[in-house]
């Protein structure tokens, strides 16, 4: 099955920002587009906001006037519903409720051919829900865009339960034909972005919560050492607290109150305090042009320690061996099978984050992990109470020897970086075993709809395929609640790997 036909007429019923998008994204792919909005006279002003963007798109020379001017031939509004009979393709765009859209369908089934695709574009709703209400499911899938629209690459392409498989192939060719990047899921809470995604501010939310840290170091360490584009507390000042809560709670509430994705009391009291964000001038951080901004905790200059013992195979960590050397520290190698730590001046131990916490050793530092400690200019330390301030200081030395700003945070079991990324990858894993999407797509939908700076999968094979299991399991053993146990997927995913290496 092909994507349409340019020739094809297509529909945007809602003229939001979303409708405005996607009808854009249709009209410079080469289609004629109807704009249709139940309040009357806001088609029309969509048009009008729509071919200001075109303008603009002239103006800087991504659109040739001659293009522009043909889009705007074959942008129409509908006054009614009746006006887009003869589409192919209605994509809605309206208010995220499961009855306003159920109507809606109901009312297009009536108007358009049998042969017309019908797409929803939420992204908190069931998809098999609002295509319930058809005669006709099988026509029906969910197209969801990322906003802005027009420059966003991403479109989950979701198939509901009754979706057939045509119809989706030929949502999945149109998106890809209109200069799309579409993944293809199933339906389910969240979909592959917004349900793999609930970690990144829920583990944020947690440390905060345990005050081990404040929003801006915790900010930064996402940035500077796990490569994040943003923080999860600036990301969703950006979003909108009251949004990214209520997505967080519809996830949620869709997976029957899973433990897992369990919305973040921190966050609510935000909302209920009406401090939303950007959009209000004061969410996690205040927006104010006289506020002061908020730095993160950077400790003071330290000695570094005049060598370390490296002992057993850091890991994830390992390049760090190779930068301490060039620093001029030296390094000792010790092959005995002590564990996976280096071993300070003082005899004190520092080790990557492994889900236990400082307290439960003695004089033990734990270093967060870093997408490339090459590249990071932050790490974070935690130390316990019973840590020494020698031990503590020759670690914060060390890493400031490497050129690394340091962060100390309070005693939480995997710290930042380390618990969000194995949450993320054993959610990715659960997906897949669930057919929700394939490793390659789950990839790509997380780079390019959040722009993480890699996919689930690639960080898995980087880290080592029993790395996100053992943290997760030993968060698990501290916090019984569930949130931190790893998925069969991950078990059987880490397990394999000592099978084939005669594990017994």
């Amino acid at each position: 099955m092909t994507a349409l036909d340019l020739s094809s007429p297509v529909a945007v019923v809602g003229t939001g920002t979303m409708g405005q998008g996607i009808a854009q994204v249709a009209l410079v792919a080469g289609h004629r587009v109807r704009l249709y909005d139940a309040v009357p006279g806001r088609a029309g002003e969509a048009a009008a906001a729509i071919g200001a963007r075109l303008d603009r798109l002239v103006e800087k020379d991504r659109l040739s006037g001659a293009e522009r001017d043909a889009a705007r031939a074959r942008l129409l509004p509908a006054e009614t519903l009746a006006e887009l009979a003869d589409c192919s393709l209605v994509v809605e765009a309206v208010l995220e409720r499961l009855d306003v859209k159920q109507q809606l369908f109901r009312e297009l089934e009536d108007v358009v051919g049998d042969d017309c695709l019908l797409a929803t574009n939420t992204s908190s709703l069931s998809v098999t829900a609002v295509g319930g209400a058809l005669r006709n499911a099988g026509r029906f899938v969910g197209l969801h865009f990322f906003n802005p629209a027009p420059l966003l690459p991403l479109v989950e392409v979701v198939s509901g339960f009754a979706t057939d498989v045509t119809s989706a192939t030929r949502a999945y060719e149109t998106a890809r034909a209109w200069g799309k990047t579409p993944v293809a899921c199933a339906d389910t809470p969240g979909f592959i972005v917004n349900r793999i995604a609930r970690p990144f501010y829920a583990e944020a939310f947690a440390v905060l919560e345990a005050q081990a840290a404040d929003p801006a170091t915790i900010d930064a360490v996402l940035r500077e050492s796990g490569g994040f584009r943003m923080g999860a507390f600036e990301l969703t000042d950006l979003i909108g607290q009251d949004v990214n809560e209520s997505v967080t709670r519809s996830v949620w509430e869709s997976f029957f109150q899973d433990v897992r994705f369990t919305p973040s009391l921190a966050q609510r009291r935000l909302v209920e305090s009406g401090r939303l964000g950007r959009k209000s001038g004061q969410g996690w951080y205040d927006y104010a042009d006289d506020a002061e901004r908020s730095e993160p905790h950077t400790a003071e200059r330290a000695q570094p320690p005049a060598y370390v013992v490296a002992e057993g195979d850091l890991g994830p960590a390992s390049e760090l061996l190779a930068l301490i050397r060039e620093a001029g520290i030296g390094v000792r190698e010790d092959d005995e099978d002590h564990g996976t730590r280096l071993v300070l001046p003082g005899g004190g131990q520092l080790a990557l984050a492994d889900g236990q916490t400082s307290v439960e050793f003695r004089d033990v530092v734990y270093f967060d992990l870093a997408l490339d400690y090459r590249k990071a200019t932050r790490i974070a330390l935690s130390a316990s109470q019973d840590t020494s301030h020698g031990t503590l200081a020759e670690a914060i030395g060390l890493f400031q020897a490497l050129g690394k700003d340091v962060s100390v945070i309070g005693d939480v079991p995997g710290m930042i970086v380390a618990r969000t990324v194995a949450r993320i990858v054993d959610l990715a894993h659960d997906a897949v075993a669930k057919g929700v999407a394939t490793e390659e797509d789950i990839d790509t939908a997380m780079r390019l709809g959040v722009n993480y700076p890699l996919g689930p999968f690639e960080w898995s094979r980087r880290l080592g395929r029993s790395w996100a299991y053992d943290l997760l399991d030993d968060l698990h053993m501290r916090d019984s609640s569930g949130r931190y146990a790893p998925s069969l997927a991950l078990y059987r995913h880490a397990y394999a790997s000592e099978k084939r290496e005669g594990t017994p």
